[in-house]
């Protein structure tokens, strides 16, 4: 299926067999960055850009979200097939090109995928989008049947008139194409759903392909006479080539050239084996003379130390420091938050073609708009030059929605270098992609707090760590008052009334790239309010969940996660085996409440979880089966990094390279868990992420009850290997 054939009409397309009727989004060069109208709507919601209804009656949903995992293919085919009164069976999906104007995230402004924001900002737009097409081809088969549209029911996929006539969305939909676009298509009352927020209904569009291994990803790309490119980065961040030897590279059969790049020596050959021994043979001198030289020990002391000390004032309410002062119980922590890399299953890569007047790239690409203005800039092509078809991704957790844009960079610079006419796929190895940077950063939280009469009085929170956004095109949306938001949050605004409150950080300056990684700052605020808020309420002689609730009479969602979790897992009247315990904890991120109960024991490894109770609260529920897949994912890659992940550094240099050295959670480790979805009524929100943060601070509350010490630094059971 070509969606992108310049200069073909719908109508060519149709007659020669392609079968792309109602809704095809042709990327002619005229229209692929076109100007808005006058008044446009707040958004596009014409079907003939989100939908493909073929002859065979199949819809195929456009989907401006990557499929990674989370599941937006079948989000998107569930919204639309609701208002468009289709049958399941009729649903598929794909990826939408690359083009702001008409696939925009409406949550930020361009299009890419992040956030967890592909339900929540699609929630309205595509079952308009559904609305609309029914309305479409409504008024087709009515023109076509000569009777009253409003004389027609849609149901299961098949159009219906009471005189007998009916048809199919595939008769349709090239008539259908003709009729004006409705600007505001009612849409169902949910009481009438028959697929959004139903269980068992609704079938994962791309699990079938990824199991019996149809799915089409970058590394499958194999074009006649492509090059596969690998390249031989600095072992230290910034630092730069000063000389290279590519005698030895250039003997390896299958090596085409060898070129230098501005992010090290790139090596072409025909296939990825004598690139990569192309490049073991390279004879490389580095530059370090601006290189990060710091390791994790060094950068701990130097991060502890700024921590004795307030930073720059994020929030604060009351009076802490009064607080402090009139005594009680004062309790002093640090949390200590290592580098994490993502570790997706498939490392990254991309392909691009250039022929010197335009560039046709290809790969999981998260973030289309800032990744095709990238390669228009290196390139010194106009936007409308460059196309990016957008692939399945095997995984990410944030890696491949860079702010630098320099995976993008690299492959555009990589076959700048060869020049035109030669098709390049880029290649990372595991390796690569494990000592490349961008990884959570590294972060510690001193925290403060009082407890006197069994109440907690007083609580600070001493932040020290880098920003992801600081100097990147995101700098303006993020930072505040020269602060990077996205390191405090969680922390600044917790959910518990305390009166004496206050939040202050450091932004530190590391030469380690660092990235958002899978629940941005959550992943380590969450634990350092759970842990701490824990470790107060034990003080104050509360139990876990009753004291919290007492602290949350104002946030009635998180109460009601706290709650749900409390029943599903029987919290008042558990009679647990010796040796066990259980902790709990609830975060709120990215809008949806997680409250999440672990019960564990110890072993001579550490913990060992064996079960995992979560509630969630992400309003509607589009697909319950989906919303239970992300929570049970995210506690597996939750529980693996706080266990045993580490990103170590000695002298500037990364010590893991693969998973023998960056331990993940085995199969055997994955505890049972069982998930409730609270029922809501309001706007949908994510499940990308937020069921990762509370995971770690539950078991770190379940150690405690069993004599442990809460762990102050991650991950729990450092030095593991694989």
């Amino acid at each position: 299926m070509n969606i992108h054939a310049p200069g073909l009409t719908r109508r060519t397309m149709l007659k020669g067999g392609a079968g792309l009727v109602l809704g095809s989004y042709i990327a002619r060069t005229d229209r692929l960055f076109a100007q808005a109208a006058a008044n446009p709507p707040a958004y596009n919601i014409a079907p003939n850009t989100f939908l493909i209804i073929k002859p065979d009656n199949t819809v195929t949903v456009l989907c401006k979200s990557i499929e990674f995992g989370q599941g937006p293919f079948t989000g998107m085919a569930t919204l639309v097939a609701e208002e468009l009164d289709a049958d399941w069976s009729q649903m598929r999906a794909d990826h939408a090109p690359s083009n702001p104007v008409l696939y925009k995230n409406l949550l930020f402004g361009m299009q890419g995928t992040g956030g967890s924001t592909a339900v929540a900002n699609s929630y309205i737009q595509m079952r308009q989008v559904g609305a609309a097409a029914r309305q479409m081809l409504v008024a087709a088969a009515a023109d076509a049947w000569k009777v009253p549209a409003g004389e027609i029911t849609v149901e299961n996929g098949v159009i219906k008139h009471a005189s007998g006539k009916e048809g199919r969305f595939g008769e349709f939909a090239e008539k259908a194409m003709t009729m004006p676009v409705p600007s505001d298509p009612k849409l169902k009352d949910p009481s009438a759903f028959k697929f959004i927020g139903k269980e068992g209904v609704v079938k994962r569009l791309d699990s079938a392909e990824k199991t019996n291994g149809k799915a089409f990803y970058t590394l499958d790309i194999n074009e006649p006479d492509m090059l596969t490119v690998v390249v031989a980065r600095s072992p230290k961040f910034g630092g730069t080539v000063a000389s290279f030897d590519a005698t030895a590279a250039k003997a390896v059969p299958g090596v085409v050239d060898v070129k230098q790049v501005p992010t090290g020596v790139a090596v072409y050959a025909n296939g990825f084996w004598p690139a990569k021994t192309g490049r073991d043979a390279l004879k490389i001198t580095w530059d370090e003379s601006n290189a990060e030289t710091r390791g994790s020990a060094e950068l701990l002391q130097q991060f502890r130390e700024l921590s004795k000390s307030p930073g720059k004032l994020v929030k604060a309410e009351g009076d802490f420091a009064a607080s402090i002062a009139k005594g009680g119980r004062v309790i002093e922590t640090e949390y200590v938050f290592p580098y994490l890399a993502h570790a997706a299953m498939e490392p990254l890569n991309a392909y691009l073609k250039w022929d010197g007047e335009a560039v046709h790239a290809r790969y999981g690409c998260q973030f289309p708009t800032p990744d095709h203005m990238a390669l228009s800039k290196v390139f010194g092509l106009p936007p409308e030059k460059i196309k990016i078809d957008v692939l399945l991704a095997g995984g990410s957790f944030g890696r491949r929605a860079q702010q630098s844009t320099h995976v993008a960079i690299e492959l555009a610079e990589v076959a700048k270098a060869i020049g035109p006419g030669k098709p390049i796929k880029l290649v990372w190895t595991r390796e690569d992609d494990m000592r490349g940077g961008y990884y959570r950063p590294y972060s510690i939280h001193r925290m403060r707090g009082a407890v006197r009469d069994g109440k907690i009085e007083a609580w600070s929170d001493t932040i020290v760590s880098q920003s992801i956004m600081k100097g990147s095109f995101m700098e303006s949306f993020t930072l505040k008052d020269g602060l990077d938001s996205t390191s405090y949050e969680g922390s600044n605004e917790i959910p518990y009334d305390i009166a004496n409150f206050r939040c202050d950080m450091h932004q530190v300056d590391v030469g380690v790239p660092v990235l958002w990684w899978r629940s941005v700052g959550h992943t380590h605020t969450g634990y350092a309010v759970e842990a701490f808020v824990d470790e107060l309420l034990e003080a104050a002689g509360k139990d876990p969940i009753e004291g919290r609730l007492e602290l949350l009479s104002k946030k009635p969602r998180h109460a009601g996660v706290l709650r749900a979790v409390a029943e599903l897992a029987g919290w008042k009247n558990a009679k647990l085996e010796p040796g066990r315990a259980r902790g709990v904890a609830v975060v709120e991120s990215f809008n949806t409440f997680v409250a999440q109960i672990v019960e564990l024991s110890m072993g001579d490894e550490g913990p060992k979880v064996h079960k995992v109770w979560c509630a969630v609260d992400c309003g509607i529920a589009v697909n319950p089966d989906i919303i239970r897949a992300q929570m049970e994912g995210g506690i597996g890659f939750g529980l693996g990094h706080i266990l045993y992940a580490e990103v170590q550094m000695e002298e500037g240099r990364v010590v893991p390279g693969n998973f023998d050295a960056y331990r993940s959670l085995r199969i055997n480790e994955m505890p049972a868990i069982e998930v409730t979805v609270v029922k809501s009524n309001e706007k949908p929100t994510g499940v990308g992420e937020p069921g990762v943060p509370p995971i770690g601070p539950a078991v770190a509350n379940a150690m405690a009850k069993l004599g442990q010490v809460r762990p102050r630094q991650l991950p729990i059971v450092p030095g593991a290997s694989a």
